[in-house]
């Protein structure tokens, strides 16, 4: 199955070239390649979508244009469905949905001026140009999530779907665990601090003297925006830590900042443009980086906890909720979740080696010594860990395996849903498809009496 469909607008500088192909010195070369009702898809839209994949590392692929043009078919019938059942997106989410993706190609284009020069407009007038299509697509997106919002599978189905699979070529799981895990972040007293506070302010007394903001941004910044002269594109107050939006949203424009703290370091920033609720800055980031007397004081404060759980005077679950500086997991009593299927079980082979070598030579109901390792931002942290449960390598089964084989089985009925719902509307619906693009297997199902129609179906 091919990756999920990918979103009309997150173009990078490639884009650009990639269109060229499409408009040339002005002049308009363009063509419609298919047409949905009353609704026509042109061939700039694909060569679009197909260009913004070359630019994230897709090795050149005709066919992937024809599932490119499959995916906008099912965006107008979607869209189109979504207007006669009177489904509409606000001006905000429009607003709110081009924003990011402002920001994004801000970023990968190495700043606004440079996206604005290959796009040969504003970024104001591109906006207006994109709006129409994102309200297109977030109105399928919602359409199809009221297709299959109600879809719920029973425990006699997931039984049925589990016996229609071929027994013989069920998958084969690794060793899965179930395990919680306590953090504890060091933190740095005030003195501790000043190293850093004093860092920052040591480039921005720079920027006062009249270096360059972007040089000194790209040459001393540790934030990820340092490439880009540390622009981070235009956001609103909710875009930030409260910190930093305050700052932001309180300067005039061109005002560099007095060096503040937020959870990430220190920084100073440099309002760029302010254009209604949003504001586009530049700033320079200085991690806090632990010392030795900080990863001291957390290493002995984990393991008086360590102590308190092992001795029964503390439950893990209670000593989660208290004492753990993770707070993905502190409210779930430190159980960690599977990221990819929100299941308790994660397969052993996923688990980071730290943690994979704390609990290896661990039995059931037993907790790991404390060890030093990182978040999920790489700062050093300590912790220790809990394992629940442990499952030995088997075959798909229903009594080990019923959540995930309960999710793949609502998938299946997702995707026969919508498969139903896509040959109801094709049936009633004029398509037509240009004759080049009918080599493609999956665009002939349109204009063919078939029942397989677009399981693989996705707006994210």
């Amino acid at each position: 199955m091919m990756k999920k469909y990918i979103s009309l607008l997150g173009i990078a500088i490639a884009t650009i070239i990639g269109l060229q192909s499409v408009y040339g010195q002005g002049r308009l070369v363009d063509r419609v390649v298919a047409t949905v009702g009353s609704s026509i898809i042109l061939q700039s839209d694909v060569e679009m979508q197909y260009a913004q994949n070359l630019a994230q590392g897709m090795k050149p692929d005709d066919d992937f244009k024809c599932y490119i043009l499959q995916q906008l078919v099912t965006q107008k019938l979607l869209s189109q469905q979504a207007a006669i059942d009177s489904i509409e997106v606000s001006e905000a989410e429009v607003d709110d949905n081009l924003n990011r993706r402002m920001q994004m190609m801000v970023r990968q284009a190495g700043g606004k001026e440079r996206l604005e020069e290959f796009l040969n407009r504003s970024l104001l007038q591109y906006k207006e140009e994109m709006r129409p299509n994102i309200a297109e697509q977030l109105k399928a997106q919602r359409m199809q999530q009221t297709i299959v919002s109600k879809i719920a599978v029973t425990p006699a189905e997931v039984k049925q779907y589990f016996e229609s699979l071929d027994q013989d070529s069920l998958p084969y799981f690794n060793t899965e665990v179930e395990i919680g895990e306590i953090v504890i972040k060091p933190e740095l007293t005030k003195e501790e601090k000043e190293q850093f506070r004093n860092k920052a302010e040591g480039y921005r007394q720079q920027v006062l003297n009249g270096s360059d903001f972007g040089t000194v941004a790209r040459l001393y910044s540790e934030d990820g925006s340092a490439p880009y002269g540390g622009e981070l594109g235009f956001a609103t107050r909710d875009s930030y830590v409260k910190e930093f939006s305050a700052m932001a949203f309180k300067l005039k424009e061109g005002e560099v900042s007095p060096v503040f703290e937020t959870q990430f370091g220190f920084h100073f920033l440099q309002v760029l443009q302010r254009r209604g609720e949003e504001v586009n800055v530049r700033h320079v980031l200085i991690k806090k980086k632990p010392t030795s007397a900080s990863l001291q004081r957390a290493k002995a404060k984990i393991d008086s906890i360590y102590d308190k759980v092992t001795d029964g005077k503390l439950t893990f679950h209670s000593a989660a909720v208290l004492h753990s500086d993770n707070n993905e997991t502190k409210f779930s009593g430190g159980m960690i979740t599977n990221q990819e299927d929100g299941s308790p079980l994660i397969q052993i082979d996923r688990l980071d080696k730290e943690t994979f070598t704390a609990i290896d030579p661990l039995k059931v109901g037993q907790y790991s010594k404390s060890f030093l390792s990182s978040d999920q931002t790489g700062e050093q942290v300590y912790k220790f860990i809990y394992l629940k449960s442990r499952i030995a390598p088997h075959k798909a089964n229903l009594e080990q395996d019923f959540a995930k084989i309960q999710e793949a089985a609502s998938q299946d009925k997702v995707n026969r849903t919508l498969s139903e719902w896509f040959e109801q509307r094709k049936v009633g619906t004029f398509i037509d498809i240009k004759e080049d693009f009918l080599t493609c297997d999956e665009l002939k199902l349109w204009l063919n009496n078939t029942d397989d129609v677009i399981a693989q179906t996705s707006f994210p």
